[in-house]
């Protein structure tokens, strides 16, 4: 017998020592546990009909929705129909211009992380070249913070 059979929706030792415990430590799980031991074969079961009716639904679920809201779906209305088209577009439009304006933007901050680093790099050579031109102790901290 191996250990998934062990614990299913049956009178067995191991799930009436299960709800007995559960009863003794805080009741609703020994209530849980009674409820799987009488209706647990039921629940796979339940979910199996509830999953193949909704993906048999007269609608198709929720994917189905979403592609009409994108504009993939006709209404019968073509009025609304073009008009959505138009508005699609131009949503697109928008969409086109703000990623535009991202990737402009990411390129400024990457050239300003570029500009800081190089300053950096070239404040540490300088004070390198100072530190061995002037010996081996560091010059003092000017007290600017980085």
């Amino acid at each position: 017998m191996t250990n998934t059979l062990m614990l299913r929706p049956a009178w067995t030792p191991l799930t009436i020592a299960l709800m007995v415990l559960g009863f003794v430590v805080f009741w609703p799980l020994g209530l849980a546990m009674l409820a799987y031991i009488l209706w647990g074969d039921r629940f796979h079961r339940m979910a199996d009909d509830a999953r193949g009716q909704f993906r048999a639904a007269k609608w198709g679920g929720c994917g189905h929705r979403a592609a009409r809201s994108a504009g993939l779906g006709r209404t019968g209305n073509s009025a609304f129909d073009d008009y959505r088209s138009r508005e699609i577009e131009r949503i697109e439009a928008e969409r086109a211009k703000l990623d535009e304006m991202r990737a402009e933007f990411d390129t400024y901050l990457n050239e300003l992380r570029q500009a800081k680093d190089k300053e950096e790099f070239d404040r540490f050579m300088s004070e390198r070249a100072r530190r061995s031109e002037g010996g081996s102790k560091p010059a003092a901290d000017d007290g600017a913070a980085i």
